[in-house]
């Protein structure tokens, strides 16, 4: 069916809003563009004139295909090479949606989208739907065809999950930069001791790498652990400069409305780091170095401004 300018335009009015919707379920921002451009046709083949809500209509057929795909990623997720983490966001990334609450900020988080991986895909549909984007669970239950209190119960157990997997108490945004930054002093220092301070007992450190660029496929565990390989990963060695090149440039910057680090070679981002910091230290630290899911931060990366590096590897 031809499309109607008008059509169009209340499509692209929703777009944002849809692909912020896609991100957060799929935790990829290439899978949540894709889905919006299967939802824009199945808007182009509907019947519009029969819809009374564009906007509910669109959201029910975005949040159906992504629990199809999540479905499907499941069993993609099992051969996946090494551990599998999201993909990152740099700061003022569209898709990143809503951040006016507390709850919607903590919602696109790197480490809440890396729990969210262990929710069921409803659950996750209705955690996303209700914690991030504020939908009634009435709502939520015409989305996904469920009655309204079992929306409210799937939310319940959804939330339970996340808070047993973030039961640290988390630091104000100031404080967790300072405390990032001075654990890239730290850690560019040549020394693993200091980072031990800077880690709590049962720090964790993950890294993706996809099969395409080294990375653990167990995450160390334990401050010492964590320490080490920290330190490790930034001393220089020929074998790292046959990967990322001959200059590495360190910056700290914003993941995912939280304070992480970038890794630039070649102009290009070659890594990102999130940590996790609480106010007992830094808790988790989950890198992404699969080329695969930083072709967005680059190109975000370089269309912006910066400032200096805090470190440079040679």
């Amino acid at each position: 069916m031809e499309l109607t300018a008008a059509d169009v335009e209340r499509f692209e009015a929703s777009r944002h809003r849809l692909e912020a919707i896609g991100y957060r379920l799929l935790g990829s921002a290439a899978e949540a563009e894709d889905a919006v451009q299967e939802t824009f046709l199945r808007w182009q083949a509907a019947d519009i004139g029969r819809i009374d809500v564009p906007e509910a209509w669109l959201t029910k057929v975005l949040t159906n295909l992504c629990l199809n795909q999540l479905n499907s990623a499941r069993v993609r997720r099992e051969t996946y090479v090494g551990q599998w983490l999201p993909e990152p966001l740099l700061a003022g990334d569209p898709m990143l949606g809503p951040a006016d609450t507390a709850e919607q900020r903590e919602s696109v988080s790197y480490a809440v989208l890396t729990l969210m991986e262990r929710l069921a895909p409803n659950e996750r549909a209705v955690y996303v739907l209700r914690e991030a984007f504020d939908y009634p669970h009435r709502e939520i239950a015409e989305f996904l065809d469920i009655s309204e209190a079992t929306s409210q119960q799937v939310f319940h157990r959804a939330k339970q999950h996340i808070a047993q997997g973030r039961a640290r108490v988390a630091v104000d945004a100031a404080e967790a930069r300072r405390i990032v930054e001075e654990f890239l002093a730290a850690a560019t220092s040549g020394r693993p001791e200091p980072l031990v301070k800077l880690l709590t007992a049962d720090a964790v450190s993950i890294g993706d790498g996809g099969g395409k660029v080294p990375a653990r496929a167990k995450a160390f565990e334990g401050a010492v652990a964590v320490a080490k390989f920290i330190w490790g990963l930034f001393r220089p060695a020929p074998a790292k400069r046959a990967i990322a090149g001959d200059v590495v440039e360190l910056y700290v910057t914003t993941v995912n409305g939280r304070p992480g680090a970038v890794a630039i070679a070649g102009g290009r981002v070659f890594g990102i780091m999130s940590f996790d910091v609480t106010s007992e230290g830094v808790s988790q630290i989950l890198n992404q170095v699969n080329p695969d899911k930083l072709e967005r931060a680059t190109e975000r990366w370089t269309a912006s401004d910066h400032g200096k590096p805090v470190f440079i590897a040679m």
